[in-house]
């Protein structure tokens, strides 16, 4: 029997623009992050894996999969729902790619609408060893908003196993440690005003950190793979010693490791990059994908794509946010070894680095 068709619905194109807002915003959505869906007849509609929540509408990114079968797959630890290609409808596919890695949860979770995203806020907060407390007091101010914490997991089935938990009690707002935030309700405009609502919420102070020293930058990076970050916001990181030292403790969420890997570098007063990469290179190291040059700025491997570039920001944004005498939690070394040897992960970076070939 032929599954219906929900794209040419205004529903549909509803669901498309909000989707597009959401990764249109810097503070909510980074690149190829994040993912949104809609469920109808059966059939939910979810991003493709790789793909940039930004051009919803523009591009063919929702993949459709069949819901009931996928919960029962999740449930019996069926190994098919890691990557949900199994239930694809595929006479429905036409970008033939496939479901986003985070498809089961959407799957699990009962609200017709979803949104997902990496809120750098809700990051910020979700990261802190008191974050239960700070969270509460802050959605104090959405009181009538049912929400829940999840404890970190990588993403994929353990994450939507924890979420499927709390699942039946339809919560209106998840925030994910170490990881983002979900928005869900039973309409297009129901998510969209609780996402606002949320985020006015969770809004944290931006340590105001100076402006980089581009012609230095330019003069260290010379001879090197390095090229100064062009988002001006990126080097924020490298102009605050709290915000420094924030971003060299360790890993913050999985997006980071995916795209920057596991260690930042940092250059010492009067080394240059090519100086770093002699020496990384005589030491059979690879290279890091981000430099520090503390109170100058930060410099990027010239192999990043634009999805990498722009986790440069992400991190910016984060670390300015955490308060300056706060402990706070990292992702483990197991945490990280999970995401930087997962078959899915290295195929949605394939896919960023193919969309460097595509116009925007």
């Amino acid at each position: 029997m032929t599954k219906p068709d929900l794209r040419d619905t205004e529903l549909f194109r509803d669901f498309l623009r909000l989707s597009s807002q959401i990764g249109s915003d810097i503070l909510k959505t980074q690149g190829a992050g994040g993912n949104t869906s809609i469920k109808s007849d059966g059939v939910m509609w979810v991003k493709a894996s790789g793909t940039w929540l930004s051009r919803a509408g523009a591009e063919d990114i929702m993949v459709p999969v069949v819901v009931d079968p996928l919960i029962a797959a999740l449930r019996e630890d069926d190994p098919r729902a890691e990557k949900s290609t199994d239930f694809v409808v595929s006479e429905l596919n036409s970008s033939g790619l496939r479901p986003s890695i985070e498809t089961s949860f959407h799957a699990a979770l009962r609200s017709q609408v979803v949104a997902h995203y990496h809120c750098v806020n809700a990051i910020a907060l979700a990261v802190l060893e008191n974050r239960e407390a700070e969270l509460s007091a802050r959605m104090s101010a959405v009181s009538d908003l049912t929400w829940m914490t999840i404890p970190y997991r990588r993403p994929g089935t353990p994450l939507a196993r924890e979420i499927e938990k709390v699942a039946a009690s339809i919560p209106d707002v998840l925030i994910l440690f170490n990881h983002g935030i979900i928005v869900c309700g039973s309409t297009v405009e129901e998510v969209a005003d609780r996402i606002d609502r949320v985020t006015k919420a969770l809004s944290c102070p931006s340590r105001n950190s100076g402006s980089p020293d581009i012609d230095a930058l330019e003069r260290i990076a010379k001879g090197s793979g390095y090229h100064p970050a062009r988002d001006h916001e990126s080097h924020t990181v490298a102009l605050s010693d709290v915000n420094l030292k924030i971003a060299l403790g360790g890993s913050l969420y999985p997006d980071h490791v995916i795209f920057l890997g596991t260690e930042i570098g940092m250059l010492s007063e009067g080394q240059s990059a090519a100086d770093l990469e002699a020496t990384w290179q005589r030491e059979g190291r690879e290279a890091p994908k981000m430099l520090i040059v503390p109170n100058k700025g930060v410099l990027l491997s010239s192999t990043l794509t634009a999805g990498g570039e722009v986790m440069a920001r992400c991190l910016a944004e984060v670390v300015s946010r955490i308060p300056e005498e706060a402990s706070v939690v990292y992702l483990s070394n197991d945490d990280e070894y999970e995401l930087t040897h997962w078959e899915a992960e290295q195929y949605r970076q394939a896919l960023d680095r193919g969309s460097e070939r595509r116009p925007a």
